[in-house]
């Protein structure tokens, strides 16, 4: 128990941070004057005291991180964070008559965090301003991940940050430095964050939305969360152009971060477009909407022009985590919303805002299918797995495989015990599947018309799960499970 101290240390000052992040909704409900902004410093004082608590309590714990405290740290703060961040749902809904259980408000602050973009809440138009501003800023703080930003600012407090951003860090490549210092690497970062969220902030209000509906779809758009303001989704505003805006900024947020820093930092594109994985992810994205965009056109769903439309943008929001929708896809021929939700699956990049896969363990998980037919050929043949011009180290091949094997193994499981309490095969199958790849809509109950209210609190729980072993990367949540994970 005394390992745990130096980690519920940091804990506690990440959510006194996390408190800070409540006063946005307050000044928007202050200014908006919609009837609940006195409950936001009841909701702020409560997690500041808690966070406070600890840090006060355990200060004299200053020594450094560990590999296993980040591990620690990063499964604490995204599963008890979201307690925090349901304190403003389940207040403000409670002032305006609206009231909603625990078990929704924490799969609502689940969902955000982990910018997975599902909901169990309807009647979104009518919901305090205030209230869908929190809903969507969760999705952006969780975007990067908010222990990246605290990489940059927990040196400043006298707290190391560099098994935090590993344990954090998306992928199965965790260990390159884009500068010196870690901070340096979060820093950087989080300032091509803040730029690709002012551009399209700006870019959403130019082309037509209110200001603060351009705010909260930035902070869903970039993200790849998914949330909106209204229960008709990105399908509110019919507009071509708002949605080649979204486009635009899906793919762009689909790209590993990372290369746009080195982009940026070293004042040469060269590199950036010669990466296989960003290659590949952009292939897949344009290949899978122009795909499903024909299959539209030529099973006479809609016009040549309105299936491009609709087909390019709901396969790229599907297939990117993001989640949005523009109109009700389960309507269409039945192949595309099962090919829509396996591309979530795969079609983002690691180092990018999206969950699932990531583009970069398919690669090795190919080359490595090819070395292996190859040496049923040529037994003695020495082929190295290659990422571009780089060798990929066989520890990461074998991150990869387990990595897999977790994955596939958690998406079965979690579907049979869904299939135990009586939902339906497809239902049950894809409501996992999207929260596990941290997508939202799933396939018929949980579909992009309905949401996961319509299921029951033990299956929502068990979504909600799914959602923070997908964010998770499962194996940082399993790794706590084994005996060897406690022993000295």
């Amino acid at each position: 128990m005394v390992d745990m101290f130096p980690v519920l240390r940091v804990l506690g000052i990440l959510v006194m941070v996390f408190a800070l992040a409540m006063g946005l909704p307050m000044g928007v409900s202050w200014v908006q004057d919609d009837g609940v902004w006195r409950i936001y410093p009841w909701a702020m004082g409560a997690t500041l005291a808690v966070g406070a608590l600890f840090w006060w309590g355990l200060r004299k714990h200053t020594r450094e991180l560990q590999p296993r405290h980040g591990v620690m740290l990063v499964t604490l703060v995204w599963a008890l964070l979201p307690l925090f961040a349901a304190l403003p749902l389940m207040l403000a809904l409670q002032q305006v008559g609206r009231p909603i259980s625990f078990t929704h408000a924490y799969f609502e602050a689940v969902s955000g965090l982990t910018t997975t973009g599902s909901t169990v809440l309807s009647g979104l138009d009518t919901l305090p301003v205030s209230v869908n501003v929190w809903r969507t800023f969760l999705q952006w703080v969780g975007g990067m991940g908010i222990l990246i930003l605290a990489v940059a600012v927990l040196p400043m407090l006298g707290v190391g940050g560099s098994q935090l951003f590993k344990a954090e860090a998306a992928g199965p490549v965790k260990d390159a430095k884009l500068t010196p210092r870690m901070t340096g690497t979060a820093k950087g970062l989080w300032g091509v964050y803040a730029f690709f969220s002012t551009a399209c902030a700006l870019a959403y209000w130019l082309g037509g939305m209110q200001p603060l509906d351009a705010v909260m779809h930035m902070f869903t758009t970039v993200s790849l969360g998914g949330l909106s303001s209204y229960d008709a989704s990105f399908g509110h505003f019919q507009s071509p152009v708002l949605e080649t805006v979204a486009l635009v900024f899906m793919f762009a947020a689909s790209c590993n971060f990372a290369l746009y820093f080195v982009a940026l930092r070293k004042g040469h594109w060269g590199g950036f477009w010669h990466d296989p994985e960003l290659r590949a992810t952009l292939s897949v994205l344009a290949g899978g909407g122009l795909f499903v965009s024909l299959l539209l056109w030529a099973k006479g769903v809609y016009a040549p022009l309105d299936a491009l439309r609709h087909g390019m943008f709901n396969v790229v929001s599907i297939a990117t985590t993001t989640g949005y929708a523009t109109v009700d896809y389960l309507g269409w021929p039945v192949f595309a919303p099962v090919l829509m939700l396996l591309l979530s699956g795969v079609a983002t990049s690691a180092g990018s805002t999206g969950c699932g896969i990531k583009m970069v363990r398919v690669l090795i998980l190919v080359k490595q299918a090819r070395r292996e037919m190859t040496r049923l050929v040529h037994p003695r043949a020495v082929q190295p797995v290659r990422l571009g011009e780089s060798a990929v180290d066989n520890r990461v091949i074998f991150s990869v495989l387990a990595f897999m094997l977790v994955y596939g193994g958690t998406v079965i499981g979690l579907s049979m015990v869904l299939l135990l309490t009586d939902l339906d095969p497809v239902t049950a199958f894809s409501a996992v599947l999207a929260s596990v790849n941290c997508m939202g809509p799933g396939l018929g109950h949980v579909g992009p018309a309905s949401n996961y209210a319509v299921l029951t609190d033990f299956q929502i729980w068990v979504c909600t799960l799914a959602m923070l072993l997908g964010r998770l990367e499962f194996l940082s949540v399993m790794a706590l499970l084994t005996p060897a994970f406690w022993r000295r």
